[in-house]
Order: structure tokens, then C-alpha cells, then sequence
């Protein structure tokens, strides 16, 4: 199947492409023949009825340094001159993100966009797992002070995190003297105008915290990322470690337990955290990344399956 893939993404120039899953999504496109073109959400315009982007053909490659080449810039119908639109920029998820989420729509009738836009747009990491909170550790959304002394009385030792970030960032621990509490709840208040999360520290964190990526709902393997010396967080954009792992009993629970709803939404490439080989923490599905580590530990290819995917519903598509 020949392809025309128009790429949603953050700028080339930035790519790690020793570990980045887009580049990783995009050398494979090339490799079976399909054609690339590279934009960014702030190149998208909507005149008369159609969705158009700036875009640039590109050709990729692993060399570092010189890992791609665009030829001359043209005007991309979204609709009509693309078979697969992936939505990959990296968080954060604000404003700029929803609202591409609401131009991409009005392609879903000609173009599959991957992941869809308006289950991304309803399914916010750290709000859709939510509709999961039996596996979760304990877990609260709040910006109010008492609230989160309330919580840390209760449990001993707590993360806060905000709502809508993205590798790592501005995750804190907070012990049982609570020191820097109020400090820290007056940052995350004047800092987002949104709740924030906190959750009980889970200890089994220095442990790993374990990336499952499921595939059209199913699960296409996992790592286990190990923090840093000294830290609690795992991202390996935030100096986590990848390691080898197998799924445990209740990973598989969860995984089979989130599989149907992740394909009913089209939310076709996952990744879900858990730690302590039981707490589910994030569903990953603006952009998930950590296929290349897995990849390179479990000697598959996922971003194969991940065009096998897409073949697949655009056949489903077509019939």
C-alpha cells in the first residue's frame, strides 16, 4: 500500500533520532514507500470549508546530524491530499493542541488521523485514567491547600504533579513534615490557571516505572524505566534508564482491561505507566513515546505494527 503521510510534529531540527519514536514511525513509513511531508500545528489553516497545511515533503534518515532533508514547501490539503495525518507534536496539552484537535476533525471523513482527535482532545493523560481509578494509587485533583494537607496527613508521602505536563517536568515529592508545601501549591496555582494532581508516593517507584504501549488496544510490549540517581522520576527525558521487563499478572489485567475502549476511540498508539507492577499512573495518548528502547530490548518492530494498524483501518476504511 502506497501512502501519503502528513506528519503533525514538533521541528525536525530538535529530533534525538537516537530514541525518538516519531523519526522512529517515520524512517519505517519511508522504508515501505510511503510519502512523508513534515508540519507543525501552527502551519494548519482553514479557508473555505478545507483544512490545508504549509508543509514540506521530507526524507529521513538515521545519521546523526544530517537525519533529514525537505524539499520545497507547498500547500497540503489535509483532506484530499493526505491518506494519514499523525498527530504527533509533543505535549503540552493546551489551547494551541485542543484547537488542532477541532481542525483535524473536520478531516476524520476523508483522512485518518492517528491518534483521533477528538478522543486525544477527551482523553487527557492524567484525567482519562481516571475511568480507571481501581487500578490507580490513591489520587486527588485540587488547587486547594487544606485539600492536599488533608491528603499528605492521610497518606505520609505525596507527588505533585501538574495536570497537563509531560516528561517529568515539574513532578514533586513531598514528605510527612511537609515542608515547602504551601510554597509549592502557591507555584502550581500561579503558574496554571488548572487543578493539579497528587497522588501517594509509591515507594516501588525506585523499583521502575514500567511503559506498556498498547497497539489498536493490544499490547505490543513494554520497558522499565529506572530513575536516576537521586530522583523519582523515571522519563527517560528526565535521565531514566530503560530495562528489559516482562508484564506481570495484573499489567496484563490492566492492559486487557483498557485494550476495547483504547480501539473503540481510535486511539491507536498508547502508552500506559504503572508502577509497582500493579498502580496504573498516566494513559499516554497525545504522544506516547519509548518504542525504540523496547524495540532494541525485545528485538520487534513496532513501528511496523503500527503501520500494519494503519493499513488495516484504512481498509476498514475503504470497505
Amino acid at each position: 500500500m502506497s501512502l501519503r503521510v502528513a506528519v503533525q510534529m514538533d521541528p525536525m531540527e530538535g529530533i534525538k533520532i537516537g530514541g525518538d519514536s516519531t523519526f522512529a514511525l517515520m524512517l519505517t513509513a519511508q522504508a515501505r514507500g510511503y510519502s512523508l511531508y513534515h508540519y507543525e500545528a501552527g502551519d494548519l489553516t482553514m479557508r473555505g470549508g478545507r483544512l490545508y497545511a504549509a508543509a514540506r515533503p521530507v526524507e529521513v534518515r538515521r545519521v546523526h546530524g544530517d537525519h533529514f532533508t525537505f524539499d520545497e514547501s507547498l500547500t497540503l490539503d489535509l483532506g484530499r491530499n493526505a491518506d494519514v495525518v499523525l498527530m504527533r507534536q509533543d505535549p503540552p496539552f493546551d489551547l494551541s493542541y485542543i484547537t488542532a484537535t477541532h481542525l483535524l476533525e473536520r478531516i476524520e471523513s476523508e483522512t485518518l488521523v492517528v491518534n483521533n482527535p477528538g478522543s486525544v482532545r477527551n482523553a487527557p493523560e492524567k484525567l482519562f485514567v481516571l475511568d480507571y481509578a481501581r487500578f490507580m494509587p490513591p489520587t486527588m485533583i485540587t488547587r486547594s491547600l487544606t485539600e492536599v494537607r488533608s491528603f499528605l496527613a492521610e497518606h505520609g508521602d505525596i507527588v505533585v504533579k501538574p495536570l497537563y505536563g509531560n516528561a517529568g517536568n515539574a513532578v514533586f515529592r513531598i514528605g510527612s513534615d511537609g515542608a515547602n508545601l504551601s510554597a509549592l501549591v502557591e507555584l502550581f496555582n500561579a503558574s496554571w490557571v488548572e487543578p493539579f494532581m497528587v497522588q501517594a508516593f509509591i515507594p516501588e517507584v525506585t523499583q521502575g516505572d514500567k511503559r506498556i504501549v498498547l497497539v489498536d488496544g493490544e499490547v505490543a510490549g513494554a520497558i522499565n524505566r529506572i530513575p536516576g540517581a537521586g530522583e523519582i522520576r523515571s522519563n527517560l527525558a528526565a535521565g531514566g534508564s530503560a530495562l528489559k521487563t516482562e508484564l506481570t499478572e495484573t499489567e496484563q489485567d490492566i492492559s486487557a482491561a483498557l485494550g476495547p475502549e483504547l480501539k473503540k476511540r481510535g486511539l491507536l498508539f498508547v502508552g500506559i505507566d504503572v508502577i509497582g507492577g500493579k498502580w496504573l499512573t498516566e494513559i499516554n495518548v497525545t504522544s506516547p513515546t519509548g518504542i525504540v528502547a523496547m524495540d532494541a530490548f525485545n528485538g520487534t518492530d513496532t513501528a511496523a505494527t503500527i503501520w500494519d494498524a494503519i493499513e488495516r483501518r484504512l481498509k476498514e476504511r475503504a470497505a
